[in-house]
């Protein structure tokens, strides 16, 4: 047995090994014949990473055409695209490549490219028939995103004047026949309820699952977070070996989890497995998400905090015990008050299977849902698509510039609500990006489209010049931008504190954005150790620099002056012609239909007197006075509902630059 020691487990399973391998000529053919395949297979099964590998043998990269596929997240065609790149020996960039918003990292080899459903989106701008690519794939596409519901629309009406395209829809669940059907329209119902018609064929690839164990509570618990901890433990000390992955609704209960775990982690047993615990969720850079998928260092334990991006999104080998909160954060747009939050509703029956299906990769797997059996059959069926609780402006606006006028008459896989079209039709109008015959404005409401910015940013980079602030709203845009923190969080919250206090500015969040930067590019960029001493996110900080450079180039290319004033930080605190002023305007004339005024008891009320916000502790209007603010960010958390990126503005100004919202709300 000896001997035996010395081998190591290779990194990656042989793609000859995983379940799709044995589909791969029924699939070449299928989509050599029919325009549309619909692929069902369970995460995992190997479509995402051998189905474009398959078809780019196949020739369908001849002639310099390219193999798209979507994803509904930036974390899974980074990642995706990093481990295809790894099998195909290339460099990433090269023949395979990604694409996701203010980051382009392909090149004109590029043959097989991964990209998010809303960056194909914005191509089809440019390139309405996505003449580039010979196959389209839809991946993940029973999540519902927005983009993607969208995109199949799109993708409709191209096929018409494209016969040789071929799509690809991939979905994990049994919804292959809507799609299917969606595809196919009404004159072909009867062939497609046959056998898809001559439109496309339905191929099932079975993921090669293990038989998971369901655990449930017996009686429910007050807190899951520290429930979920407790398992972790409970599994660690009496299971054989495998790494945890549990799911969790967001960044500040994956913080807050991880450190409760590495507080407990001493009072282990000496000679037992140390625990390794590691966060994944969207905000994560790319580096930062890729330590989950290595392998546990030898006598570790992964315990891996997660969003529901690992729910389908990303396959982590080594997964034996999944741990599931039963919630997960949803949009949710409030079209009275015009407010879209994030907040946290409990999990749908599919996607609680879909959960527990992570722990069946790679050996027979358990699963403990922090919920009673009762309570999981209460659960809905499915989640409803996010296209029937969103705000629907930046989807208008971008069918619009698409040349879709007719928003009631396009073809929605479900469609939305009408009241959420009026609503977004509203506020594109009052934004000015639409005249009164609901017409795409030029040149405003086209380069506002074109930006890749929610159309509120879109607008107040756009009035930038106007009012003689453009260098600093190109920075605020950018630092809003960001997904990550700027700041990196620190065990002594009181010098955290402290550092982020030099650079506020009594105005608000917007303004402090701004020094944070300018203070970053003139000291903290050459001295990394700068950053360390005032709390700042080194990376983050750089991502701000490259998405300012590429929002500047956007403006370039609409023929606007971007030239930089000289104009220092200190010209803001001296009060020259005051430019905060012309920036606290400039953001009211984007952001004025989230304004709120502040109450007695320091709470905010949006201006229907509706609902209650709070500012969040990360903001400096915390504990300050303003009467009217406008917001950026809202989030929702347990019971409050909490607003970010705040900013002091005068009551006047809403009216200013917004007679027609505010005359209609009156």
């Amino acid at each position: 047995m000896a001997d035996m020691e010395s081998f190591i487990p290779a990194l990656h399973k042989p793609a000859s090994l995983l379940p799709i391998a044995r589909h791969k000529d029924a699939l070449l053919y299928t989509i050599e014949t029919f325009p549309v395949t619909i692929l069902i297979g369970q995460t995992g099964s190997g479509k995402t990473t051998q189905l474009p590998q398959y078809l780019e043998q196949a020739g369908w990269c001849n002639d310099g055409k390219v193999i798209a596929v979507t994803q509904p997240r930036r974390v899974a065609a980074t990642t995706v695209a990093k481990r295809v790149a790894e099998e195909m020996r290339c460099q990433l960039g090269q023949e395979v490549g990604y694409s996701i918003r203010f980051e382009d990292v392909t090149s004109a080899t590029t043959r097989i490219k991964f990209l998010t459903d809303g960056l194909l989106l914005r191509e089809a701008l440019v390139d309405p028939l996505l003449s580039r690519y010979s196959v389209i794939m839809i991946d993940e596409a029973h999540e519902r995103s927005l983009s993607s519901d969208v995109l199949l629309g799109v993708l409709k009406k191209v096929r018409k004047r494209r016969p040789e395209l071929r799509i690809v829809v991939s979905s994990a669940t049994l919804q292959a026949e809507d799609f299917l059907r969606f595809f196919a329209g009404d004159n072909e119902v009867d062939a497609a309820a046959e056998a898809g018609g001559s439109i496309g064929r339905i191929i099932s690839i079975e993921g090669r699952a293990f038989p998971v164990d369901i655990h449930y509570l017996s009686d429910p618990c007050e807190n899951y977070l520290e429930r979920a901890v407790k398992t972790v433990f409970d599994i660690h000390t009496t299971e054989g070996e495998g790494d945890v992955l549990i799911f969790l609704t967001g960044r500040e209960e994956i913080e807050t989890a991880i450190d409760m775990i590495a507080d407990r982690i001493p009072s282990l047993h000496q000679d037992a497995d140390k625990l390794l615990p590691l966060p994944l969720y969207a905000g994560l850079t790319t580096e930062q998400q890729m330590y989950v998928f290595e392998p546990a260092p030898e006598n570790h334990r992964k315990i891996i905090c997660a969003t529901n991006i690992a729910e389908a999104s990303v396959t982590i080998d080594g997964i034996a015990f999944v741990i599931d909160s039963g919630f997960v954060k949803l949009r949710a747009y409030n079209p009275t008050s015009g407010i879209e939050t994030l907040t946290a509703t409990p999990v749908s029956k599919a996607s609680a299977t879909q959960r527990a299906g992570r722990a069946g990769r790679t050996k027979a797997g358990k699963c403990y849902r922090l919920y009673t059996e009762a309570a999981f059959d209460r659960l809905a069926e499915a989640t409803v698509p996010e296209i029937q609780r969103s705000n629907l402006a930046p989807t208008i606006l971008q069918l619009k510039a698409l040349g879709i006028d007719n928003i009631a008459r396009f073809d929605f896989l479900t469609p939305p609500p009408a009241e959420l079209i009026i609503r977004a039709l509203e506020l594109l109008y009052s934004l000015g990006a639409l005249d009164e015959y609901a017409k795409l404005t030029k040149p405003l409401g086209t380069r506002m489209a074109e930006l890749a910015l929610e159309p509120m940013l879109a607008k107040c980079l756009l009035s930038a010049p106007s009012f003689g602030c453009l260098s600093e709203m190109l920075t605020i845009a950018a630092m809003t931008s960001l997904q990550g923190n700027i700041y990196f969080s620190h065990d002594s919250k009181k010098a955290e504190e402290t550092a982020r206090r030099k650079f506020a500015v009594e105005e608000g969040d917007h303004l402090t954005l701004l020094n944070v930067y300018q203070a970053f590019v003139t000291k903290g960029r050459k001295d990394a150790k700068w950053c360390q001493q005032h709390y700042l996110n080194f990376k983050s900080m750089s991502r701000a620099v490259s998405i300012r450079n590429q929002l500047r180039r956007y403006l370039e290319r609409f023929g606007i002056d971007v030239s930089e004033s000289l104009t220092g930080p200190d010209v803001l605190r001296a009060g020259g012609l005051p430019m905060q002023e012309r920036i606290r305007r400039c953001l009211t004339s984007g952001y004025f239909a989230h304004a709120a005024m502040m109450q007695a008891d320091g709470t905010f009320r949006t201006v229907d007197g509706g609902t209650v916000l709070h500012a969040h502790p990360s903001s400096l209007m915390f504990n300050r006075k303003a009467d009217w603010v406008v917001f950026t960010e809202v989030m929702e958390t347990g019971e409050k509902t909490y607003i970010r990126d705040v900013t002091r503005v005068e009551k006047g100004w809403l009216v200013e630059y917004a007679p027609e919202f505010y005359r209609v709300r009156s």
